[in-house]
């Protein structure tokens, strides 16, 4: 049964009230709806505390359960033992600290994606230090022009926003999809589009700030040659 991902619609969402649904084989938690977001597209699974009728007990992270991305079971730390049972009424509350500054950062992305527009070839999103990989054919990058590019984006204070099309308009506009590695989930009729207000609309099931501002000031701290036409470009808080 799909989960209701809440954090799609409202990424600043810490708790949740859920039903639990059942249990993976591996003891992952499937429950009805969650504010957690799954491991996917370069970005880790959130980390926090399930709330049970028996105590609460903390959940490493999240993880999607099918291929077509509409699963999700919560995975309990290594030290928990206990699950819950199915039908119990639990709450989801997440560690809000780590996930917000993956919120930041993933943003952060969007605008180095929009400062170099090449295809990107792989990318990871961390709470310090975070990467897009890029498909250039020659080097010549400036870790500063690159640093004062996204600063300026940042310091405008663009809105941040979503919406959604189907898998037809995607289609039909291929020139949407930046990323060569990791492709937007087809299958369950409509993909979400995130846009950076005169900046940057791309496919994106990530979490985002609502703002540009939130990010912060940021810098390019490395641009390593990854092969003949690879680029990766690194990025941390200033």
């Amino acid at each position: 049964m799909p989960t209701d991902c809440l954090f799609r619609e409202d990424a600043y969402l810490t708790s949740a009230p859920a039903t639990v649904l059942g249990l993976t084989e591996k003891g992952g938690i499937v429950v009805d709806r969650t504010c957690f977001y799954a491991t996917s597209g370069g970005q880790p699974g959130d980390s926090g505390v399930l709330v049970t009728p028996a105590g609460e007990f903390p959940l490493a992270t999240a993880v999607y359960n099918d291929q077509l991305k509409t699963e999700i079971a919560h995975v309990p730390a290594e030290t928990v033992n206990e699950r819950p049972a199915v039908g119990d009424n639990v709450t989801l509350k997440l560690d809000w600290g780590p996930r917000y500054r993956r919120m930041r950062m993933h943003t952060a992305l969007h605008l180095l994606s929009a400062v170099l527009p090449y295809p990107v070839t792989g990318g990871a999103v961390n709470e310090d230090d975070s990467r897009l990989d890029f498909d250039i054919p020659e080097a010549g990058l400036d870790k500063d022009e690159i640093t004062a590019k996204m600063n300026e984006m940042i310091k405008a204070d663009a809105e941040v926003r979503s919406r959604w099309i189907t898998d037809a308009e995607l289609e039909a506009n291929p020139g949407l999809v930046k990323t060569m590695s990791v492709k937007p989930p087809i299958g369950t009729g409509r993909v979400r589009l995130i846009e950076i207000v005169g900046y940057d609309l791309q496919p994106c099931g990530g979490t985002h700030v609502r703002r540009t501002g939130e990010i912060g000031a940021v810098r390019v701290t490395q641009i390593e040659k990854k092969g003949k036409q690879n680029r990766r470009v690194r990025i941390s808080f200033a």
